[in-house]
């Protein structure tokens, strides 16, 4: 089991500089049918990390940006389901140590698992043969807990890691330019899934990655959510 956004950061990173850029969505149902009834949609904790990209291609964290864009990232969220006739409750950690704590762990790293092999098998690597002509990748019946706990029909899982191009990486990237080379500069990236709590199936995956978008202002997160979830089924 990987811990919590290791191995995924390298293949959304690996991804980006492969130059598989924009937005990607693959549907287990393109559309989910469900009358006049508002979606229950529960958000869980978003893994969001904004940084800096320094003159020696390292990414430098910015914990004050990381935490502005969360605030942004929930609120730009909230909005677009509003939108759909969804509403959105938001995931809160149980007491650390407690069974309903573990119960609860095990689905998140189980996503993070099941995340990162979508990532590899549908946008990186071959796709495996059992799932080469459908979409088909679940959490397993466990999700049914966490759903009846908070009355929730779908979890959203959302993933956005953004970077951006310092001074000095700039002076470098111009450099490189002249010489015929090639230094990265920032990036956004990440993805979004969205989870069946009564079976447990990932619905809908949608993968971001792009040079351009911004997570520190609500205006500019606003469009950086819609774009990533420009085809969300509900």
């Amino acid at each position: 089991m990987l811990g919590r956004g290791g191995l995924i950061t390298v293949l959304i990173f690996s991804l980006a500089l492969a130059g598989c850029g924009g937005v990607a969505s693959y549907y287990a149902k393109e559309k989910l049918e469900r009358g006049d009834k508002t979606a229950h949609v529960l958000l869980m904790t978003p893994d969001v990390q904004l940084g800096e990209v320094t003159a020696g291609g390292l990414v430098e964290p910015n914990a004050e940006w990381t935490a502005m864009a969360k605030k942004h990232i929930v609120a730009a969220l909230k909005e677009q389901l509003a939108k759909r006739k969804s509403r959105i409750v938001l995931y809160r950690s149980p007491k650390a140590d407690t069974p309903k704590a573990r119960i609860h762990n095990q689905l998140i790293k189980l996503h993070n698992a099941v995340g990162s092999s979508i990532l590899l098998h549908k946008f990186a690597a071959p796709t495996l043969p059992t799932k080469e002509d459908k979409f088909d990748w679940t959490l397993g019946p466990q999700a049914r807990i966490v759903g009846h706990e908070y009355g929730a029909d779908y979890a959203l899982f959302v993933y956005l890691h953004d970077t951006y191009t310092s001074p000095g990486r700039v002076a470098v990237m111009v450099l490189a330019a002249v010489l015929g080379a090639l230094a990265p500069g920032g990036a956004q990236v990440g993805f979004a899934s969205l989870v069946d709590l009564k079976t447990g199936d990932v619905l809908w995956f949608s993968r971001l990655d792009r040079a351009s978008g911004d997570l520190r202002t609500l205006g500019a997160a606003r469009e950086s959510v819609k774009t990533l979830l420009q085809d969300f089924p509900l």
